[in-house]
């Protein structure tokens, strides 16, 4: 197995496969003075979900069954009720397939143990890879993929206020577990009266819009896939490889923002400076704005995130999406009212 390679990019040292030296280069290198929001905070407000991609291959008209469900994942991902940031695609391979999915369907089809077979595509660091669940579709309940009792917690603390949320994927190894805890644990009562909140906030081009509280507040919300809790999560977090994963070793994922994680770690290679140079990274003030030029990758979370931080998509924070990463001066604007 390959192991993380350790980087160093300015004041940032961590053991890592997604992060690249270019991407924090670009990150720390704008100024500040365009934003002093935290990253934790303006993710949370302004980045918009990225779209997951639902795509099911199939050979022709499917059998009633098959087509039952993916009717069923259909109105879950983009019904009237929906409030997921999720698009269902399904590929007849018996057809032409379109160039977007030809080099999926290539990576997958040695893999396939049956027909149709669902793959869950997430984007990350902007398009730049990616993460995927896969299984013959006559195995998936659609709404285990489409949300979890464990996302479900994973949104309420992060619509409460939580700045960062550390996901930690048990093993069959307690003790292990149990240290992975406790490091966390021990970390956020050192950091959470150390880090700082950047100065400036509420000044023009650092506004806050939603009426959640601005606080450093972590917490370690715990998955055991021996209770089958969130199969689809733990896939999904686990999937990508070449992977160092020991059988025996829980993995650490901190989530902040609109449920974006920013890395799947080892908790061997996770001690408590690394956890506070995430920290401080997520606290900092949100120089680079541009969403795809910060690491990490969005979860599936059945969430309508503006409805809930602002009563509505009308109220949510003016698009500055031709200025932000810019050193523009600051605009004026109306602030509307908080979350009810």
């Amino acid at each position: 197995m390959r192991e993380f390679q350790r980087l160093r990019v300015g004041v940032f040292t961590v053991g890592i496969r997604w992060f690249t030296p270019m991407l924090f280069l670009v990150a720390f290198a704008l100024s500040a003075k365009a934003c002093n929001i935290p990253v934790f905070r303006y993710a949370l407000e302004r980045w918009k979900t990225d779209p997951v991609e639902i795509v099911v291959f199939g050979k022709g008209d499917l059998p009633e069954s098959d087509a039952l469900k993916l009717k069923q994942l259909s109105d879950l991902a983009s019904g009237p009720d929906s409030s997921l940031n999720a698009k269902l695609i399904y590929v007849d391979v018996t057809k032409p397939i379109d160039a977007s999915y030809e080099t999926l369907w290539s990576r997958l089809k040695h893999q396939v143990s049956a027909m149709p077979y669902l793959t869950v595509c997430t984007k990350g660091n902007g398009g730049r890879g990616g993460r995927y669940f896969r299984s013959p579709l006559r195995d998936v309940a659609p709404e285990t993929i489409i949300r979890s009792a464990v996302r479900d917690e994973l949104k309420r603390r992060l619509l409460a206020g939580h700045s960062v949320v550390w996901l930690l994927i048990k093993s069959p190894d307690a003790t292990k577990n149990d240290a992975a805890t406790k490091l966390l644990r021990d970390s956020f009562r050192s950091l959470q009266s150390k880090i700082k909140l950047p100065e400036g906030i509420g000044l023009p081009g650092s506004e806050l819009y939603a009426d959640v509280p601005l606080v450093m507040r972590f917490s370690v919300l715990e998955i055991d896939p021996k209770k089958n809790e969130d199969p689809y999560l733990i896939d999904t977090l686990t999937s990508l490889g070449p992977l160092p994963w020991q059988e025996d070793d829980p993995k650490i994922v901190p989530v902040f923002g609109r449920g974006r994680a920013l890395e799947v770690l080892p908790a061997r290679l996770v001690d408590e400076s690394m956890v506070r140079q995430f920290t401080e990274y997520l606290a900092g003030a949100c120089s680079c704005q541009v969403k795809e030029q910060n690491p990490g990758f969005d979860l599936l979370i059945h969430c309508e995130w503006d409805s809930e931080l602002f009563g509505g998509v009308d109220n949510r924070p003016p698009d500055r999406s031709n200025i932000e990463g810019t050193n523009q001066p600051p605009t004026l604007v109306p602030i509307p009212p908080g979350r009810k």
